[in-house]
């Protein structure tokens, strides 16, 4: 079984999108701490399964649920809302336009249809999102009395909490972003962003991923200019097209 999913391997391409809230150097070491025990745990799920399982994403929240250094010395304190958090998308695309991903606090994907050349409507209701990294754990978990949980949640990941995604035809496009280029709520960056990918839908994905960028980084322009520079943040894009 496990080599037959490793096999599978060979046609996936995983995307990891980590945001770490802040700019500081604990900012740094907390996205660190997520890329580095995303790596040392999937090895471990690739040698004991083949693929990735929800019991990855499920360790990776346990890792920032407590972590003095990675979390700016997160104390027990429920009315503490001084926190280091972080988000986490990580999703697998298969060559016939699937997209499986798990939602640890990340604006939701944009899906852009070539066909009708605009964003099309979804149902956010059923795409599982949890919280940040490490503010929530589930009840069933044997140590949840370690760990600090800001909400509570009734049972530990499982399949079911994968969303799924379909591109349907060649030239759709699904895009992933962190706040600093869309925070997923203003429609008039959204239309903005729809044309920008409308206009160069029939390039690279590189390219239409560097014309988002480009444009993040002029509205930086605006908000220096009209003093709003707490507004400017980290920017990530990932554009994932369906040839």
């Amino acid at each position: 079984m496990v080599a037959d999913n490793l096999r599978e391997l060979y046609t996936t391409a995983g995307v990891l999108l980590v945001d770490a809230q802040g700019h500081g150097i604990i900012s740094a070491k907390i996205a660190s701490t997520v890329h580095d025990t995303f790596h040392a745990f999937i090895l471990s799920e690739l040698d004991q399964h083949g693929k990735t399982t929800p019991e990855l994403f499920e360790d990776i929240n346990l890792r920032l649920a407590q972590s003095v250094t990675a979390r700016n010395a997160l104390g027990r304190d429920a009315h503490d809302r001084a926190r280091e958090i972080a988000t986490m998308l990580y999703g697998e695309i298969r060559p016939e336009g699937h997209f499986r991903f798990v939602n640890f606090g990340s604006p939701p994907p944009l899906v852009f249809s070539a066909e009708f050349g605009r964003f099309m409507p979804m149902n956010t209701d059923q795409l599982v999102q949890f919280p940040a990294l490490g503010l929530e754990i589930p009840e069933d978990h044997p140590d949840r009395n370690k760990y600090f949980s800001m909400a509570v949640r009734q049972r530990q990941i499982n399949a079911s909490n994968i969303a799924e995604i379909t591109l349907m035809s060649p030239g759709d496009i699904i895009f992933l972003y962190s706040d600093g280029v869309y925070d997923g709520s203003d429609e008039q960056d959204r239309l903005q962003i729809e044309h920008i990918v409308r206009d160069h839908k029939e390039s690279a994905a590189k390219e239409i991923c560097n014309a988002i960028l480009d444009y993040a980084i002029k509205q930086d322009q605006y908000l220096q200019q009209t003093g709003e520079v707490d507004r400017i943040d980290d920017k990530t894009a990932v554009i994932i097209k369906h040839n």
